[in-house]
């Protein structure tokens, strides 16, 4: 008898413990469970109208022969150098002038068997190589824009036979991005006020920001121009940047009071 009574109180003490340590658990998760905050969006758009202050383009010198390969590449490199020193001569550091590509591709000559089944059962003999085309590409960069046209004449009267990819950029585009930015956090924030007034509520603190982005086109000439005898060659071409615009969105969203 007085094993049951044991066992009773003991069964009981055991609920006791498993109620208050569930009652504990739910008020942990209450405590532990964030409250819903009311909040709401808004976005902002910032632009910037910026003149480029550099400019870039490509030239290539293209050489064609036989297959006595060594002397190709000796007369394509002796031409990229002649025009890579006149852009030096003509004000461009080292540091702006980049080798872009450098290649070189067999020429072949196939055969005429005339199908699968022509040339008398014969195996149709393979391509042979009957000479090389070697290609190098070089980009420049230049911050004085006056010497634009005159540098890409030279370089086509000094070996280059193709001109191209001229494009505009600005050296210190991160000042650019930082600044259309902020005015894209200013737009969102005044209009976050307009919203806020508008609704009869006050604004909170800030819970996040999405930066959309910056956008910066990037526009651009494209020359097919070459030889020493071309236009190119005698005229220098009038180069003018004009301005680009930079843009940027943001978006923020605020708690509300």
């Amino acid at each position: 008898m007085m094993d049951i009574k044991i066992k009773n109180y003991l069964g009981i003490a055991g609920i006791i413990v498993m109620v208050a340590f569930a009652y504990g658990a739910i008020r942990m998760a209450n405590v532990a469970e964030p409250s819903v905050t009311r909040s709401f969006s808004v976005s902002g758009e910032g632009k910037v109208t910026a003149i480029p202050d550099i400019a870039l383009f490509s030239f290539s010198i293209l050489t064609e022969g036989g297959i006595d390969l060594s002397s190709l590449q000796e007369k394509n490199t002796t031409a990229a150098n002649k025009a890579i020193a006149f852009v030096k001569e003509n004000g461009v550091d080292a540091k702006d002038i980049t080798t872009q590509g450098y290649s070189i591709n067999p020429r072949y000559q196939y055969s005429n068997c005339g199908g699968p089944f022509a040339n008398g059962g014969n195996v149709c003999p393979p391509p042979e190589i009957v000479g090389y085309t070697v290609s190098q590409t070089v980009q420049v960069k230049i911050r004085d824009f006056k010497n634009i046209g005159a540098i890409m004449r030279g370089v086509v009267s000094n070996g280059a036979n193709s001109v191209s990819g001229l494009s505009f950029d600005m050296n210190d585009r991160t000042k650019l991005e930082n600044e259309v930015r902020a005015k894209a956090i200013a737009a969102a924030e005044e209009r976050a006020k307009t919203i806020a007034k508008a609704g009869h509520f006050r604004m909170g603190k800030i819970i996040s920001i999405n930066d959309g982005g910056v956008s910066v086109p990037m526009p651009y000439r494209t020359f097919g121009l070459g030889g020493a005898d071309s236009a190119m060659s005698k005229t220098a071409p009038t180069i003018e940047p004009g301005s680009q615009d930079i843009s940027a969105s943001i978006s923020i969203t605020y708690s509300i009071k």
